[in-house]
């Protein structure tokens, strides 16, 4: 009980550090954001803001992130490695915040990022037998294990990237699954504080970013933030739930970042099959077709928030049995009774305002036999002519 006391102590402390200094960051990231033209400007069809706005906002993420696992984790031979792959994608995603980078340049960054962390230690080498009817329970990768590490981390850090379309999105999916692998952590390994201790940060981290990123967002986080948070997602994933919950089941990773992670691989088997670049950019992922379905950006994040929450529990549940079990599947009932009434009741209520606003313009409208009353256009100045669309060129 005094271990999980301490435990506990230092994972408040950890979190709030993190996001004190997140927080305490971000309006400074913001301005040099803006001096060295890191603005995200809208422009194709798949953005949905309409002015400019600063990004770069991973930097306030990194330096809550990195100062607190500093000051609380125990600095071994993987974690060097993974805060050294931390500042390899720190570097190049605020860069291409700058001047954007062609897409195969910043894989290759990220696939030595991920070879960094992979020789330093953190490895998937054991795996679940997914073939039920085999005599052999686990499978041993050996030789293996260092190119699907890569290719999971890799493809990880790229998800996380993807679904950063909407205000807050990224930013709080990536919370959900940190706190998903935080409590596991907890209930399987307790004993393996720095696993914890990490995932703890990096939720601070990013609970001190999101008052600024939500809708509507005073900044985004850019590819520093997307892919900071996609990397430590990974190289943590192995470290934690790969290496003791993977023997439990090889569901429980997948459920953790589950949004990210199925986006990008019907996002890639989509732009394939149209004949186009997996790296093609489109307006065909998850929070794109619910905006097209007629939810607001709040409506969808608020959806794919509780998509994320409910397979995230899931994964909880699968390590857990008994009465904890039971809770959590009520609490994930609960969970979806409560995302079905917010959004029937918002899309209810954008009805009513659209059919209101439909019924004042057609009460307001102009009889058609009131058209001869209107001034003849040869009697208003030219100047006005000139600047009466304006506002429509804006």
């Amino acid at each position: 009980m005094p271990i999980i006391s301490e435990l506990a102590i230092s994972i408040i402390l950890t979190i709030a550090v993190a996001f004190i200094i997140s927080f305490a960051a971000t309006p400074i990231v913001k301005t040099f954001a803006q001096k060295v033209g890191a603005m995200d400007v809208p422009g194709e069809a798949r953005r949905v803001h309409d002015h400019p706005i600063p990004r770069m906002g991973g930097l306030a993420i990194f330096l809550g992130f990195l100062l607190s696992v500093l000051l609380f984790a125990d600095i071994n031979p993987q974690i060097q490695g993974i805060l050294l792959g931390c500042v390899i994608i720190v570097a190049v995603g605020a860069v291409d915040d700058i001047v954007s980078l062609n897409a195969w340049v910043k894989l290759a960054f990220q696939i030595i990022a991920a070879g960094v962390a992979v020789f330093s230690g953190v490895r998937i080498e054991v795996l679940v037998n997914p073939i039920l009817w085999s005599t052999t329970d686990y499978l041993i990768l050996g030789g293996f294990s260092i190119p699907l590490t890569i290719l999971w981390i890799v493809g990880i850090t790229n998800s996380v990237n993807l679904i950063d379309g909407l205000d807050g999105l990224a930013v709080g999916v990536s919370t959900i699954s940190s706190l998903t692998m935080l409590v596991i952590a907890l209930i399987v390994a307790p004993e393996d504080s720095n696993v914890a201790l990490v995932l703890a940060a990096l939720v601070g981290a990013c609970i001190g970013f999101m008052p600024y990123n939500l809708n509507p967002a005073k900044i985004f986080m850019g590819d520093t933030g997307s892919l900071l948070l996609g990397y430590v997602l990974a190289t943590m994933s192995v470290l934690g739930l790969f290496k003791f919950y993977a023997v439990v089941s090889f569901a429980v990773p997948l459920l953790a970042i589950a949004v990210p992670l199925f986006d990008t691989v019907f996002a890639f088997c989509r732009r394939l099959l149209k004949g186009q670049s997996p790296m093609h950019p489109d307006r065909g992922h998850f929070h794109h077709r619910l905006i097209d379905m007629g939810l607001s950006q709040k409506q969808a994040v608020a959806v794919l928030y509780s998509i994320s929450a409910i397979l995230g529990l899931a994964a909880v549940v699968i390590t857990t049995s008994g009465e904890i079990k039971a809770l959590i599947l009520i609490l994930g009932f609960c969970l979806c009774a409560l995302l079905w009434a917010f959004v029937y009741g918002e899309m209810h209520k954008a009805a009513n305002i659209t059919k209101n606003s439909g019924d004042e313009d057609t009460s307001t409208a102009e009889p058609a036999n009131e058209v001869e009353n209107k001034p003849d256009e040869s009697v208003i100045p030219d100047s006005l002519k000139n600047g009466e669309n304006d506002n429509e060129t804006r």
